[in-house]
């Protein structure tokens, strides 16, 4: 199980850093239907919108009924799915609450839900939850005036630290206090994002704290890949990865990590399938230097992974950073205090720096049993734990 969903708050107390939007959802679901029938949570990715819902549905007692943007596409699935669910009663519990999920993936041409969406809101004997990171397009202003709008907001570092260090207590785990200020700042009040990296190094002796790089907030890799698993594949796909602040290496990383957790069978083995053929190009560009063959890895990690699925996907999936990169990361981070160390010492005893390092293992364990070699040579804090490790 993800950390995220292993600690996902169960009761209002638990939620961090949003208590205004806590307060307004407690009137909501206390007073609904004396003004709007339906609120809409909006904010940044990973700031709560989901759970938030979640805990007002257990903290209510009401079954929460939960749809997907992918789940909106049409009228006839809205009056199949949607309609009945605002009508009838909770078959297990007396109280019920409608969760509408990332309406914002909704796209222009699905304007006429929209439409059915809002009078589906009016006849409602339900509360409806809402949530959108972006609810300010043109296509939503209907919407907007039918519901209250409740923002979201990125989660103050100290306060993602706070909530770091109490899941570290619950797993009896300990990690740096500089690893986790890094991972707190650079992840811009995205606490699931925090989470995951978490979760990530902990499976790790040694991390430091650059590994860390800032997220791009247009469009970060969590969007992109929930616009390629969950939705159909189509043309608006080919730029999906323009705003996202990785290369294209990196992203097949994250394709292959977290294909599995959304694709099975058949879908399974042709998502492996287009994902291999996006390696043979990779493969092709570096060693022939065909740089045009980019455009055919950038189709094929994009549309190509999105066709493999017979139709679009729903509910929320939590994916996850590859191990990979970290350990790439890792082993060049070790490679980097090996050649330093191995600079030094050919400097210091005149001999040529391929043979330092074609003769390191030697060279290591003299320095390492030397502390007067060690203060010539001036090895900084992380040489001298790279030679002790």
């Amino acid at each position: 199980m993800t950390w995220n969903e292993k600690h996902r708050p169960i009761c209002f107390i638990d939620i961090k850093g949003q208590q205004l939007a806590v307060e307004k959802i407690k009137a909501f679901t206390k007073n609904f239907g004396l003004e709007k029938k339906a609120v809409i949570l909006y904010g940044p990715p990973g700031t709560g919108k989901t759970t938030l819902a979640h805990v007002a549905a257990l903290e209510t007692n009401a079954e929460i009924f939960e749809l997907n943007a992918s789940d909106l596409r049409n009228k006839e699935k809205l009056e199949n799915i949607l309609k009945p669910a605002i009508q009838q009663k909770s078959l297990t519990k007396k109280k019920k609450i409608i969760l509408i999920d990332e309406v914002d993936g909704l796209s222009v041409s699905d304007w006429g839900s929209i439409s059915t969406l809002i009078y589906l809101i009016s006849i409602t004997t339900y509360p409806v939850i809402i949530t959108a990171n972006n609810i300010w397009g043109k296509k939503f202003a209907d919407l907007r005036k039918k519901c209250e709008l409740i923002q979201i907001k990125e989660i103050d570092y100290r306060t993602i630290k706070e909530i770091l260090i109490s899941i570290l207590k619950k797993e009896n785990l300990f990690i740096s206090n500089d690893i986790l200020t890094s991972i707190a700042i650079k992840v811009k009040g995205d606490v699931r994002a925090a989470i995951n990296d978490l979760q990530t190094i902990s499976n790790f002796k040694e991390v430091q704290p650059s590994f860390f790089d800032e997220r791009n907030k247009e469009i970060d890799i969590f969007n992109a890949l929930r616009l390629i698993f969950k939705n159909k594949a189509t043309t608006e796909l080919l730029n999906v990865f323009d705003s996202v602040n990785l290369s294209l290496d990196e992203i097949l990383l994250w394709i292959e990590e977290n294909i599995p957790a959304e694709y099975k069978g058949e879908e399974l083995a042709k998502a492996y399938e287009y994902l291999s053929k996006a390696d043979i190009f990779k493969g092709r560009i570096y060693k022939q230097q065909y740089w045009r063959f980019l455009v055919y890895e950038n189709i094929l990690l994009s549309y190509g992974i999105a066709a493999a699925k017979k139709s679009a996907k729903t509910g929320f999936t939590s994916y996850k950073k590859p191990e990979r990169i970290l350990k790439i990361w890792m082993h060049n981070q070790a490679h980097a205090k090996k050649k330093s160390i191995a600079q030094k010492y050919s400097k210091l005893v005149h001999v040529g720096e391929k043979r330092a390092m074609a003769e390191f293992s030697i060279i290591k364990q003299i320095v390492k049993s030397n502390s007067e070699i060690q203060k010539q040579l001036k090895l900084n804090e992380e040489e001298l734990a790279y030679l002790n490790n």
